[in-house]
């Protein structure tokens, strides 16, 4: 664990996709230590590395674990929550985007079903945690003499996309929002990703975490690759799809810009481009029902209107 702002401390993830080879540990997880206790955030791939994760949190302070955030509930950064089940009181309370649990419930059998086969971990149905605080828009815990606010955001990396902001040092914990040198993965909206990219750049951030690759001190510059990769993706998608080519023609067209230095790009760009196409393909070809006078009391408003 490095420290990278006094009582925040980081486990930057190997650089490689969630597999036995690095024992799950690809996630960047961290804490941040209160006068009061301790909020861990994210907890890694596997249960072993949330014991590990546990262990250096004992090795550093004597305060008790009181909140353990999720920031979304992608396999390499949840799987470790079980470690923190067995603590000593008080339990943790683990918290998580409103939107979470359902994503998470809808992938369990997956997750289980990976830890045993690929793994070899004698999973169960207890081995998944699920939160026990929901955060449908903001909310703010203290840790004594420490304020983390917890932001959940439309769709855009997924469709439970949390972050953390250390008000006392201004560290964000941008996770998947964010990615550094890991090729960013699209499992949720491109548009909605752009859009919150744009939003995430207003924030007053001295130290940004990303969910994967090192720390920076470069906000919101380190965020330009990605814009710039998010960017090309959404304009050679909707270039692909006025032409009419197949999803399958785009996905041979579509490549990753030359002389870029994004690592597992033969992982997931192909990937990045059938879920833009498959969200792209209707975007401007959705029938619009013919205009009818409003009737008192009407917002006026067509088919679309409440679309965004």
């Amino acid at each position: 664990m490095a420290q990278v702002r006094p009582g925040v401390f980081v486990h930057v993830g190997a650089l490689e996709d969630w597999a036995p080879a690095d024992g799950g540990d690809v996630a960047n997880l961290g804490f941040i230590v209160g006068s009061r206790c301790v909020a861990v955030v994210d907890t890694g791939g596997t249960p072993g590395v949330g014991q590990a994760l546990l262990a250096a949190i004992e090795r550093t302070t004597p305060l008790p674990v009181c909140y353990v955030i999720n920031t979304h509930a992608h396999p390499d950064h949840v799987l470790g929550n079980v470690a923190f089940t067995d603590v000593t009181l008080p339990t943790p309370r683990f918290v998580a985007s409103a939107a979470f649990a359902r994503t998470l419930g809808a992938r369990e059998p997956y997750y289980l079903n990976a830890l045993r086969r690929d793994f070899g971990i004698p999973a169960s149905a207890a081995t998944i945690v699920y939160p026990t605080i929901g955060v449908a828009k903001t909310l703010d815990l203290d840790l004594g003499d420490r304020i983390l606010s917890l932001r959940a955001w439309p769709t855009a990396h997924t469709d439970n996309d949390l972050t953390v902001l250390d008000l006392r040092t201004r560290t964000l914990f941008a996770s998947d929002l964010l990615f550094v040198q890991h090729l960013p993965v699209l499992d949720g909206s491109l548009r909605g990703w752009m859009a919150v990219m744009a939003d995430l750049r207003r924030l007053d951030v001295a130290t940004v975490v990303p969910g994967h690759g090192p720390a920076s001190n470069d906000w919101p510059a380190v965020m330009d690759a990605q814009a710039a990769y998010l960017g090309g993706l959404l304009r050679d998608t909707r270039a692909a799809i006025k032409s009419q080519l197949t999803i399958q023609q785009a996905i041979e067209r579509i490549g990753v810009p030359p002389g870029t230095t994004w690592v597992l790009t033969d992982r997931f760009h192909r990937r990045n481009v059938t879920a833009a196409f498959a969200e792209l393909e209707w975007e401007d070809d959705v029938p619009v029902p013919p205009a009818a006078p409003p009737s008192a009391g009407s917002s006026g408003l067509g088919s679309r209107g409440g679309s965004g």
